[in-house]
């Protein structure tokens, strides 16, 4: 007597089956795929003559107040009317930088400041704004690809300055920046590309 199992196929069927999907997904998903080549990648730059923040920051470093003036400042790269990124601003402007709430007077201020500030139309100021930042995305692509995790970094530089003119000659100058930006971010989302949807079905209940 047969004792073996027997097996109904149905008609047109194969008698040995390819793996699922979900089969093929779970061993994706546990092998990993971590290349960063096959994962978007983000580059942002402020275009100006200066390659780094050291570079920008020794062309600033050149300015001395009282005797810089302003053809001095075209031929170091800091021209609002070529370089792109960097503002021409008026005395108002320059009120609000420095004196943004009531609490900070004018006699607060540093003397070059008040008296650049009290001839008004003699008195401007260049406001430097440049950046550079590099963003990738690391790590297991499946993960990634559906949502389920996230990691990236950032990577890069930033530069503000502000050089206040007073009949064409530099009385004042003041900078602010991060000389290196390096950042990890890791996101994880239990549910992958349903993480979002959940939100929007329960709005719509609510609703």
């Amino acid at each position: 007597m047969n004792t073996s199992p027997r097996h109904h196929v149905l008609p047109g069927w194969p008698l040995t089956q390819p793996p699922s999907i979900c089969l093929l997904f779970c061993i994706l998903l546990l092998g990993g795929c971590s290349s960063s080549s096959y994962l978007p990648s983000a580059r942002e730059t402020i275009q100006s003559p200066w390659e780094s923040f050291d570079e920008v920051k020794a062309a600033f470093d050149q300015i001395t107040p009282h005797q810089t003036s302003t053809k001095e400042l075209q031929k170091m790269g800091f021209d609002p009317f070529i370089t792109p990124n960097i503002e021409l601003i008026n005395y108002l402007d320059i009120t609000q930088r420095f004196m943004p709430n009531q609490s900070i007077k004018l006699e607060d201020l540093d003397e070059s400041l008040q008296e650049c500030l009290v001839n008004r139309e003699h008195c401007h100021a260049y406001e430097v704004n440049l950046h550079h930042s590099d963003q990738e995305r690391y790590g297991n692509v499946i993960l990634d690809i559906f949502n389920f995790r996230r990691k990236s970094k950032l990577t890069g530089w930033e530069f503000k300055a502000i050089i206040v003119l007073q009949n064409n000659l530099v009385t004042y100058k003041l900078w602010s920046g991060k000389p290196k930006i390096d950042e990890n971010s890791d996101k994880k989302n239990p549910l992958g590309p349903l993480q979002h949807s959940e939100s929007v079905v329960r709005y719509a209940i609510e609703n």
